[in-house]
């Protein structure tokens, strides 16, 4: 059994049991029963069945919202957004059921044709940071694939994922085509990652885990998407209109309390411009609303837990003091104030991923300087170019090794399109209109003439 904490109030809130390695066997035996019924389905019925699930979670958005609060400490607000993206994606993923079609292509002496068949049983490990959108993301575009579907959520938070099998039944769709499997990452995760009857992994969280279920999945030429770790930059020209750039600075690093793969915790400044843009981010950084997760006014909650919030304080080091600094609630409650240093780019907290509210603001000379910068960690996941020069959004843009970048903007996720990580950030792309794919093999058939 694992105790669900309120990271907020520190206050055990659920009591789930853990899997077991036998739990996972008998599992992916049932997985695979309903997967051969569910993949010989017509692909309208199996739309219409994932549209069904996907309105039975719109009738459920403040239950799940409300649980995202109590086990993860999301504010109120952007849980209501993570309910609705799980909705939004089983809609999204329904309506491409019926565009995964083949080609034609022309040989000599007969037809031949593609088909895109199903994987089989697909393991999705989800993360803590974000517990129901990042698990829709591997779970809607494989069932609508044809493919059945094994979650393990992670230890802390495993509510929503629980409650959204049962709402999956409830829609209609077969039993064992869906499960969760609570556990440790050790146990559970190995099992699924190991199981001979588990045709491809879909993994969300560190690139050291990561590089290891890799390696796993190495032995058996098992599939993998990956999708990891981060380290972004946030590039502000001189150019740039800086009070704009200042003002959405904080949201793009403290959003999640900063337990984000895209958060924006390295502010590269154009240094004619550094000491006005530190002048407008002090307060945009101290006004961000700090507090209650189920208060609608609250922008940012706690951190998950105690042993993260030690790991996050490690990187803010006590003979600086940080350059600017909010305010956060004092007793129960594992929360950190936001945090920004200056510093150079060797420092820890410029190459390391903190995964906390903590943003380091470096000088840059020119262009060629922070593109230099930017790609001078072993991630590549996301990025913000803030100019007015379309010219130089452009050749940034291309130059920074990055796989999802924003022009005066920080927006990195539609689930409308793709996403993914260079380098250590990850392996596949997830989302958009190819997400269908990835949980496919192209069958190719020669019919002579």
């Amino acid at each position: 059994m694992h105790e669900i904490i309120n990271p907020a109030t520190e206050e055990v809130v659920a009591t789930v049991p853990t899997a077991t390695p036998e739990d996972v066997d008998a599992a992916v035996v049932r997985a695979a029963r309903a997967q051969a019924g569910w993949a010989a389905l017509a692909p309208g019925d199996r739309a219409r069945q994932l549209r069904r699930f996907a309105a039975v979670v719109d009738s459920h958005l403040e239950e799940l919202a409300l649980l995202e609060v109590r086990e993860a400490g999301h504010p109120v607000g952007n849980a209501r957004w993570e309910a609705g993206n799980v909705r939004d994606l089983l809609d999204y993923a329904a309506g491409g059921v019926e565009r995964l079609t083949g080609s034609q292509i022309p040989v000599a002496g007969g037809l031949n044709v593609t088909f895109h068949e199903p994987l089989g049983v697909i393991a999705v490990i989800a993360p803590w940071n974000f517990p129901m959108p990042i698990a829709a993301w591997g779970l809607a575009p494989a069932l609508a694939a044809g493919n059945a579907v094994l979650l393990k959520p992670a230890e802390t938070t495993p509510l929503t994922a629980l409650r959204l099998a049962e709402l999956a039944l409830a829609a209609g769709l077969p039993e064992g085509l869906f499960q969760v499997l609570p556990g440790d990452g050790p146990v559970v995760g190995d099992a699924l990652v190991e199981h001979p009857g588990i045709a491809k992994v879909v993994f969300t969280g560190s690139t050291a885990v990561g590089k290891q279920i890799m390696a796993k999945c190495a032995a058996n030429v098992k599939r993998v998407t990956l999708e990891l770790g981060g380290k972004n930059p946030n590039i502000v020209f001189a150019d740039a209109d800086l009070e704009q750039a200042a003002a959405s600075a904080p949201g793009s690093f403290l959003d999640n309390t900063g337990q984000d793969c895209c958060a924006r915790s390295r502010i590269l400044v154009q240094r004619s411009v550094y000491d006005r843009f530190m002048e407008l981010l002090e307060p945009a950084v101290k006004g961000f609303v700090v507090g209650d997760p189920t208060d609608p006014a609250t922008q940012m909650g706690p951190l998950v837990s105690a042993a993260h919030r030690e790991r996050v304080r490690s990187f803010v080091p006590e003979s600086a003091p940080a350059a600017i600094r909010g305010d956060a609630p004092t007793g129960k409650g594992f929360w950190y104030p936001a945090t920004v240093l200056e510093g150079s780019p060797d420092d820890r907290a410029a190459v390391e991923e903190v995964f906390g509210p903590v943003a380091v603001v470096l000088p840059f000379e020119d262009e060629a300087d922070a593109v230099r910068i930017a790609n001078a960690t072993p991630y590549g996941l996301s990025g913000s170019i803030w100019t007015r020069d379309v010219g130089r959004a452009v050749r940034v843009s291309r130059g920074v090794a990055a796989g999802n970048l924003s022009v005066n903007s920080h927006s990195s996720v539609r689930y409308w399109t793709p996403f993914g990580g260079f380098k250590q950030s990850g392996l596949g792309r997830e989302l958009g209109p190819d997400a269908l794919a990835a949980f496919t093999e192209t069958k190719n058939v020669f019919l002579s003439t």
